[in-house]
Formats: structure tokens, C-alpha cells, sequence
């Protein structure tokens, strides 16, 4: 079943990834809007005393218009059904072209453009908005936005809510915004998938429903994040912190979090048209979810980052190359990250299993970190074992724990002389010569290691 408004002016929002916020690289963000404009020949049709084409126009005119002097700022300019007349049984689903291109100061080119539409033909929305993604030149630093205006529902089968849900996986496009005019329950249900959806019942609330789209395009608007410590103040920072667009998953800012000059978090400029996941580069990270931006005003964000650190340090001589710790949850064998020794580490407030990849492993468990306090690990400092042997063989180390042999390393097979970092403990070394062909001449040769002290194995 079709359905048709008396009047129905429908505005999709599409902004492209920005690669580079003006705050990034201190350069102007140009802002492009492409009119999109149904000239079907529905668009006869009156509302209230004036035929809805009229009402377009003017209403379209007084936009373009108000837009003359502002900076940065492109315009273009498709219309469709515009080319071919409708016929008994036949639309031209194909009927859309962009009749003015972007570029500065073309105001009276769009303006002139529009006094001269005669509507003709059908309407064909989701064709359209597959063929105003390529009205967008190449830009790296730009806000492409597309504000489409109907008078009624999709006429050629083609499905304008799967166009719309497409570009925003892709991350071309933010969730659009419908304004609707006088709009049946039907056809109002219709549209709420293409985007936010607003229901207006006069020119003079559509036209403030304009103003208030265009303003959330042109207007600066600010967030301040606050990372709260585990007394609820914003005194945490110096963190890495990504804003992704919560339906395209795109990343569309990266900030370093910052206190400023007066001991606030700084403020960022955002997009409101959007919504937003922020991710906080913690460890762990923290996150939240559908953050929406409240156009031309400060938005404040706060999250919970309470923090604290851990420092890993040997107690005595480090005999090992790069040596590292694996860091997780407690209970949990998720890596979270790996800490260098002899290096401080924050973390969010709790309790954590270290295994320091020392030989043989070292195991801590339930480190506690508490807010704003460093928690020292130490470790024994290690000893040195130097194998020997007279020919290349096959062998292996190992620790003995609670009359139990527990595998360490093996040694190298090619080599006849070899030197091994391990924990302070009891060891045995078994090794057979590659050139021996039967088991009893293994041999097993046991050796202590005491912290920064070496031993030596001859076989």
C-alpha cells in the first residue's frame, strides 16, 4: 500500500569519517551539505493553501540564503523526478541528478536552480540517497551532511531504511534525521528507520525544526570527559581515550586526556550529529556505551577510572635480557598487558595474577592496587648455570618442587656450551649425547642455584 502526507520533508544527516579533527591538526573543518530535493509530481499537491512544491522552494530558498556567509562551508544540490513525466504503468526509478556540484559561494547557482523546478516524475528516495554518497569529492577533513526533503513514502521497491543502515556500517554516514510534516502513523513508522525521526504539523515548525538541524551542523559544540577516581573526583588522566560511532564501530576521534590549566579536564570539540562509544586505554579499559551529544552546549561524560600503579623490580642483579611480566585479572587468564621490570605500571584499582616470565616461571597472586599508591613486587635476584658437554645431544633442566621434577627448559641440542639465567632453587640437568644410541647412557647431574651466584654442569 502507498502512502502519501499532505506534506513530509525529510532530512538525512550524512557525515563522513572524519580522519582529522580540527583539534588535531589546527586546521578549519570544511562543512558540506548536498540538498536533496523531491520534485515528484506529488509535490502538486496543496498543503494548507499552497501547493507543497511552493512551500519547498521558499522554505529551501531561505536556507540556502542563510548560509551565505558562513566559513568553510560547500553546497550542492540533486533533485529527482524531476526529468521524466510519470506515464500509465511506467516510473523512472533512475530519475536523479545532481544538478549543482559542490564549490564556494554557489548560493544564487542552487538558488536560481530551484526557482526553476516543474515537478514531473516518482520518487525514487533509496536511489537517490545510494547516488548522493558520490556527490562528496574526496576530503580528509570534512563534514559531508545530506538534508533530503519529500513529500512522501519510497515509490520504486527500493528500501531507503537498508541504504541508510549500509553507509552507516560503512562509516560514511552518522544515523540521519527525518522531519516529518503531518505524517500518518504509517508513514511516519516508515521512516524512523532511516534515522532520528522528528513529526511536525506546520511550515513554521518545520522551519524551526530546520533551523535547529542546521544549527547542530554549524554550531561548536564541546565535551568534557571526566576520569573519576574512587572518590567520585575527575582527578585521573593522561590517557588515551577513542570516541567510535556506536553504529558504524569507525573510530571518529583519539585524544590524549588532559587536566587543563586550571585543574579541569580540558574540553574537546565533538560532533553532536551522532552517537558515540568511548573507550578509555586503561588497564583494564573502561567504556561507555550510546553517549549522545546535546548540540551547542558543554556535555559533560564522567567514567569511572580509579587508578593506581604496580612497580616490578629483582632484588639484587637482573642476569636476564628484556625480561618481562604477563599481567591479568585475578582468576582470569586474559592478558591485559606485559610489564617490564624495573618499570612503574597503572592500573585501575583492584587485584591482579602476575606471571613473571622468569625461569622457571614466577607466579604472584592477588596483587593489590589501590588508589593513587604504587605497589612494589620483587622478586629474587637469579643465578646463572653454565652446561657443558663433549659432544651435542639432547637434554633437558628441571626444578624439583615437593619431590616432583617440573620441566623448565631444554637445552640447546647444537650446542656443547651453554648458560642458563634461573631462579634461586633446586635443579637437574639429564642429557644424552646425540651420538649415544641406547637409554642407559643417560646421564643426570642435580645443582643448586642461590641468587646472583653461578654453577656449573659438565657432562
Amino acid at each position: 500500500m502507498r502512502y502519501k502526507a499532505i506534506n513530509i520533508f525529510l532530512f538525512l544527516f550524512l557525515i563522513a569519517r572524519i580522519n582529522d579533527c580540527y583539534t588535531q591538526n589546527n586546521t578549519p573543518q570544511k562543512t558540506r551539505i548536498l540538498f536533496v530535493l523531491d520534485c515528484s509530481q506529488s509535490m502538486y499537491g496543496l498543503w494548507g493553501n499552497e501547493q507543497k512544491m511552493i512551500v519547498a522552494k521558499r522554505l529551501l530558498t531561505k536556507a540556502v540564503d542563510s548560509l551565505r556567509n558562513v566559513e568553510n562551508l560547500e553546497l550542492a544540490l540533486r533533485l529527482y523526478g524531476h526529468q521524466s513525466p510519470l506515464a500509465a504503468g511506467q516510473r523512472d526509478c533512475k530519475d536523479t541528478k545532481l544538478e549543482v556540484a559542490f564549490a564556494a559561494k554557489n548560493h544564487n547557482q542552487i538558488i536560481e536552480k530551484i526557482k526553476s523546478i516543474i515537478p514531473k516524475g516518482t520518487t525514487p528516495i533509496a536511489y537517490s540517497l545510494e547516488k548522493s554518497a558520490n556527490d562528496f569529492p574526496p576530503c580528509t577533513n570534512c563534514r559531508n551532511i545530506i538534508i533530503l526533503i519529500t513529500d512522501g513514502i519510497e515509490e520504486c521497491d527500493g528500501d531507503p531504511c537498508a541504504i541508510s543502515l549500509a553507509l552507516q556500517r560503512n562509516g560514511v554516514v552518522l544515523k540521519p534525521f527525518v522531519i516529518g510534516m503531518s505524517l500518518s502513523v504509517e508513514v511516519a513508522d516508515a521512516f524512523k528507520c532511516v534515522g532520528n525521526f522528528y513529526n511536525t504539523e506546520t511550515s513554521v515548525a518545520f522551519q524551526n525544526a530546520l533551523n535547529v538541524v542546521i544549527s547542530q551542523a554549524m554550531n561548536n559544540t564541546t565535551v568534557q570527559v571526566n576520569l573519576l577516581d574512587i572518590h567520585g573526583n575527575p582527578s585521573e588522566t593522561d590517557v588515551n581515550m577513542t570516541f567510535y560511532d556506536s553504529f558504524s564501530k569507525q573510530i571518529r576521534y583519539n585524544f590524549i586526556h588532559t587536566i587543563n590549566h586550571k585543574g579541569n579536564p580540558d574540553t574537546i570539540p565533538i560532533d553532536p550529529l551522532g552517537t558515540y562509544k568511548l573507550v578509555v586505554h586503561t588497564i583494564p579499559q573502561v567504556t561507555k556505551d550510546n553517549i549522545t551529544i546535546v548540540p551547542g552546549k558543554h556535555n559533560i561524560i564522567g567514567l569511572d577510572a580509579p587508578q593506581g600503579s604496580i612497580h616490578l623490580k629483582i632484588n639484587g642483579i637482573n642476569e636476564y635480557t628484556n625480561l618481562k611480566a604477563i599481567i591479568r585479572k585475578k582468576g582470569d587468564m586474559q592478558t591485559l598487558a606485559v610489564h617490564d621490570i624495573d618499570f612503574t605500571q597503572k592500573y585501575i584499582v583492584g587485584e591482579y595474577d602476575l606471571e613473571i616470565l622468569t625461569l622457571p616461571r614466577t607466579y604472584v597472586k592477588a596483587v593489590p592496587v589501590s588508589q593513587s599508591h604504587t605497589t612494589k613486587v620483587e622478586i629474587p635476584a637469579p643465578g646463572m648455570v653454565t652446561v657443558y658437554s663433549n659432544n651435542k645431544g639432547y637434554g633437558s633442566i628441571y626444578v624439583e618442587e615437593n619431590n616432583e621434577l617440573k620441566w623448565v627448559c631444554n637445552l640447546n641440542e647444537y650446542s656443547t656450551r651453554e648458560t642458563i639465567v634461573l631462579q634461586p632453587g633446586q635443579y637437574r640437568a639429564v642429557y644424552r649425547s646425540a651420538n649415544s644410541k641406547q637409554v642407559i647412557y643417560s646421564k643426570e647431574i642435580p645443582f643448586v642455584i642461590k641468587a646472583g651466584s653461578s654453577s656449573q654442569v659438565k657432562f
